[in-house]
């Protein structure tokens, strides 16, 4: 049984306070099973955004999987926006969460 999505994110977001990384909530989506996009911003005009990774990379013992949702390390926050965008267009039950961490720490298992 796999977590809801409003279950996870608000422990998500109490998992980057403790971190001491500022997170908020820019997107609500569907509660029960949403996608969550997860933005990570260094504070210095370079983040990374992460996704729902493929199903083929489920793993056992892991409610979310997250995978980048691009190629290089970091990219500028307008590119991040624009693939933010265009996800949106596609499914309109997405959750957006964004951490400002000037280390670029992320908390996410990933795929």
């Amino acid at each position: 049984m796999r977590l809801r999505s409003d279950i996870w994110v608000s422990a998500y977001l109490r998992r980057c306070a403790v971190e001491g990384a500022a997170a908020y909530l820019r997107r609500r989506g569907a509660e029960q099973a949403g996608a969550i996009f997860i933005k990570i911003d260094r504070l210095d005009g370079a983040c990374a955004l992460y996704g729902p990774a493929p199903q083929s990379e489920a793993r056992e013992g892991y409610d979310r999987l997250f995978a980048r949702a691009h190629k290089a390390d970091w990219i500028e926050s307008p590119d991040a926006e624009a693939r933010l965008e265009r996800e949106q267009k596609f499914d309109s039950d997405l959750w957006i969460v964004e951490v400002e961490d000037r280390q670029g720490r992320h908390f996410l298992d990933l795929a």
